[in-house]
C-alpha cells in the first residue's frame, strides 16, 4: 500500500536529510524550503544536476578512486549519480588496472522505471491492449514499448532517450575524470526494472580473460562463472551489485565483452544512503550558540 500525500512545509522541520526521489519540476520547487529548515539535501530526481554548489556524487566511485569527499561545514545540494554512469565508470576503472584503453562502446538498455511509475504504468497498459488488439496508450512514451526496442521515443514525449544518454555521458566524466569516455548509445527495453549493459573495451595489448575478470570482480561487481548464471533483469532485482559475463571478442585479439545488469532503483538508493551518511559527519551536533 502506499501512503500519498501533497508536500507541506512542515514536513521538512525537524528532519536531517531530505530525500528527493519525485520528478525533476517538484524537487526545484520544494528544495530550497527543506535547505532553509537545515535540511540536507539529497536528490536522486537530477533536477538539481546544474544548481550552483551542487555536487554529483557516487560512493562507490569515490571509493574505487581513492578520493573520498572532504566533509563540509554547510553542503550544497547533493546529486545521486545516474546509476548507468556509475556502472560504467566502475567497470572502465577496473578494467585499466589491467592495461591502458583504446576504446569504450556501450549500449545502455534502459527500463520502464526509469521514468517513474506513470513509465511502468504505460508498459502495462501497452503489453495488456498488445494481447487484446486495443489502442496503444502513449502519454509518456509517444511511441510502442512494449515487446519493442526504441532508440528514441516520440515526438510529443516530455522525455528524451537523447537527454538520458547526456546525463549519462556528463555524469561519467564527473565521476570518472581522466578515464576514456565510452561511446555511448542508450536503448529503451521493455523491462520494467533493471539496467542492461552490453560493453566493448579494446585494450592496447591483448590480455587473458582470467585477469581481465580479476580485475572487475570485487564490491558491488559480481561475476558469472556459468551459462545457467548469467545476467539477466531478473537474477538482478533487488541486488546492490553489479553482475558481468565476460568474454574474448573473436576477430580482435585485445577486445573484451561485457554483458552486465544491475537493479537500477536498487543502484540509486543504496548510493542515496551512502551519501547521507558519510554527510552527517557535517552535521551540527547539540546546540549552536
Amino acid at each position: 500500500m502506499n501512503f500519498i500525500q501533497s508536500i507541506g512545509t512542515d514536513q521538512f522541520e525537524r528532519v536531517d536529510f531530505a530525500f528527493f526521489a519525485s520528478d525533476p519540476r517538484s524537487t526545484r520547487n520544494h528544495w530550497k524550503v527543506a535547505r532553509d529548515h537545515g535540511d540536507t539535501i539529497v536528490d536522486l530526481s537530477y533536477g538539481l544536476e546544474d544548481e550552483p554548489g551542487a555536487s554529483i556524487r557516487s560512493p562507490w566511485i569515490e571509493r574505487q578512486t581513492g578520493q573520498p569527499i572532504a566533509p563540509e561545514l554547510q553542503p550544497g545540494p547533493v546529486v545521486i549519480a545516474h546509476p548507468a554512469a556509475t556502472v560504467l565508470a566502475l567497470l572502465a576503472l577496473r578494467s585499466h588496472k589491467v592495461a591502458e584503453i583504446q576504446r569504450i562502446v556501450a549500449t545502455v538498455f534502459e527500463p520502464a522505471s526509469e521514468n517513474g511509475q506513470k513509465g511502468m504504468d504505460e508498459l502495462h497498459e501497452q503489453t495488456v491492449n498488445l494481447l487484446s488488439f486495443q489502442e496503444l496508450p502513449k502519454n509518456v512514451y509517444d511511441v510502442q514499448v512494449a515487446f519493442n526496442m526504441v532508440s528514441r521515443y516520440g515526438e510529443r514525449s516530455d522525455v528524451k532517450l537523447e537527454a538520458v544518454a547526456q546525463r549519462i555521458r556528463k555524469h561519467y566524466q564527473h565521476l570518472a575524470r581522466g578515464a576514456v569516455v565510452p561511446a555511448l548509445q542508450v536503448l529503451q527495453a521493455p523491462v520494467f526494472h533493471g539496467h542492461g549493459f552490453s560493453v566493448y573495451i579494446e585494450m592496447e595489448k591483448p590480455v587473458s580473460i582470467g585477469d581481465f575478470s580479476h580485475a572487475l570482480a570485487g564490491e558491488h561487481v559480481v561475476l558469472t562463472q556459468s551459462a545457467e548464471d548469467t545476467p539477466t533483469n531478473v537474477s538482478a532485482a533487488g541486488q546492490g551489485d553489479i553482475l558481468i559475463a565476460v568474454t574474448g571478442d573473436a576477430n580482435h585479439k585485445n577486445g573484451v565483452w561485457i554483458w552486465a545488469t544491475t537493479d537500477n532503483l536498487r543502484v540509486a538508493a543504496l548510493s542515496a544512503v551512502e551519501c547521507a551518511e558519510t554527510l552527517t559527519a557535517s552535521r551540527p551536533k547539540g546546540q549552536i550558540q
